[in-house]
């Protein structure tokens, strides 16, 4: 019985210092968007006391000041921009597992979702539509923070499925191999390769995979290029500056067909692995193993 009790206020103990983070977390948030601490005050309706205590416990635990206080008002320290993103992650975070949590009270898996490269975004827009009209109602998340690191997210249990190229290598992760996705050379003008000065190039860098196979396909073009993370991004960028990349042959298929844009001559297309990572002792398996088979279907169709 004793230790029953003992295991009891432990819980206890845990669950206060998990509240208490986390409303130290979303008070940071609340101070930085109203820019006081009487804003953050007024916006979390609790006491200015309340925020400033919360706020020193935050400072005293990273052993730095978050703010800088003066006239014109409370900006972040240089400490408090770099924690910044941290403390988004972790609200972020927070409210995945709050919300899994009510679900599950309430009898449903939610599934979380994600994609390693912003050209398979829609991809997961098509899946989530096919679990609706195949499955009935199933409750999902569709993460677009491209910034994450897709395999560490599904080992930590942040996400139940990620689509990614690149499988990370030493994890219990399961890979499922989904139909990879083809890349055409595009520019905004006719261009034939071996034959034509090259313009600038909008480098989308989707990995070694994708560098080993531009290498092969463009070994003499132009250094002069562009590095953009988002694929429609680079899309239209192209198409309003100029120039010519790889893009997903589905992106680039109707600007092609308008003649807005025009296939490179001599271009060998590009591939990319496509690949479903989940683990194996997830609870929501099941319902995993539907997206997998809706992500074949999608791709398959595609």
């Amino acid at each position: 019985m004793h230790d029953q009790e003992n295991e009891l206020i432990c819980s206890k103990r845990k669950e206060i210092v998990i509240t208490m983070q986390i409303s130290a977390f979303k008070t940071f948030l609340a101070i930085e968007a109203a820019g006081s601490f009487h804003g953050a005050a007024r916006a979390l309706n609790v006491t200015q006391t309340a925020v400033s205590a919360r706020i020193k416990a935050l400072e005293e635990a990273l052993g730095t000041p978050l703010f800088d206080r003066g006239p014109g008002g409370t900006r972040l320290s240089a400490a408090g921009r770099q924690f910044l993103p941290y403390a988004e992650q972790m609200m972020r975070t927070w409210e995945f597992v709050a919300g899994d949590l009510k679900a599950s009270l309430q009898g449903q898996v939610p599934l979380r979702l994600g994609a390693q490269l912003s050209v398979w975004d829609p991809l997961l827009v098509d899946v989530a539509v096919w679990l609706e009209e195949e499955q009935g109602t199933v409750p999902f998340t569709l993460n677009y923070d491209h910034a994450m690191n897709m395999g560490e997210a599904v080992a930590h249990r942040l996400l139940d499925v990620a689509i990614v190229n690149e499988v990370p290598a030493g994890t219990r992760l399961v890979a499922e191999e989904l139909p990879p996705e083809r890349l055409v050379l595009v520019a905004d003008r006719p261009l034939r390769l071996g034959q034509d000065a090259l313009p600038l190039f909008v480098n989308l860098e989707f990995g070694a995979e994708y560098d080993v196979q531009l290498q092969d396909a463009l070994p003499a073009r132009s250094r002069q290029h562009i590095v953009l993370g988002n694929a429609l991004m680079g899309l239209r960028y192209l198409q309003r500056r100029g120039g010519m990349g790889y893009f997903p042959a589905y992106m680039a298929a109707e600007a092609l067909a308008a003649g807005m844009l025009h296939a490179v001559e001599g271009a060998p297309e590009i591939t990319l692995g496509c690949r479903a990572l989940y683990l194996p002792d997830n609870p929501a398996l099941e319902h995993i193993r539907q997206v997998i088979r809706g992500l074949q279907e999608v791709r398959g169709g595609g």
